[in-house]
């Protein structure tokens, strides 16, 4: 369970909440996947210290549903935040199809996990997830939905978007409570640019 990154932090999103410092619109580039984004306004960095609490407590609900040690190869490139319940998170991983086996049946796998390990630790929360390919500026990602339902009527949506990019597995997580804050972030995402 050693690509399992992206979805610890989905699971401490409720369980704790980060303090950052508020950034105006941001537009960031990363060279090693020749990748630009704008950051919506309102939105603030979070610090990688407060990002790895939160990853730890994900982390243990994982452990403690399937009774194994979780192993986390993921590189956080930025997460940010507006409020407790609303992020955008970028990270990647070393994946290599000849020794970790075929991507798309390691991405299912991983979805189940995250599946059961939110049914397992919040039986009282309605789960329903859906699985498809989606392109980002030409490039086909596949795509993991999850909404969980609350008894208290909140709902939290929870999108991954993933795909291999030279040996190493790119996501793009977002999460939220607040739609309009949802709308923001799948926007900024839908309109980043990949260079060729």
């Amino acid at each position: 369970m050693s690509r399992t990154h992206y979805f610890l932090i989905c699971l401490s999103i409720l369980i704790t909440s980060c303090n950052g410092q508020s950034s105006p619109t941001l537009k960031l580039y990363n060279k090693d996947f020749k990748w630009t984004i704008t950051i919506p306004e309102d939105f603030e960095k979070v610090e990688s210290e407060q990002w790895k609490k939160m990853q730890n407590k994900g982390a243990e609900a994982i452990e403690k549903t399937y009774n194994k040690e979780i192993v986390n190869e993921a590189t956080v490139l930025f997460v940010f935040k507006s409020g407790a319940t609303n992020y955008l998170e970028a990270n990647y991983q070393p994946f290599d199809e000849k020794k970790d086996g075929s991507y798309v049946e390691n991405w299912k796998a991983v979805n189940e996990v995250l599946y059961h390990t939110f049914q397992s630790q919040m039986p009282n929360a309605k789960v329903d997830t859906t699985t498809t390919i989606e392109k980002i500026d030409n490039l086909d990602f596949q795509k993991f939905i999850m909404k969980v339902a609350y008894p208290n009527n909140m709902i939290l949506n929870i999108l991954m978007y993933s795909r291999l990019i030279k040996q190493k597995e790119f996501t793009v997580n977002i999460m939220y409570v607040d739609p309009k804050k949802g709308e923001q972030l799948l926007a900024a995402w839908k309109a980043s640019k990949f260079d060729e």
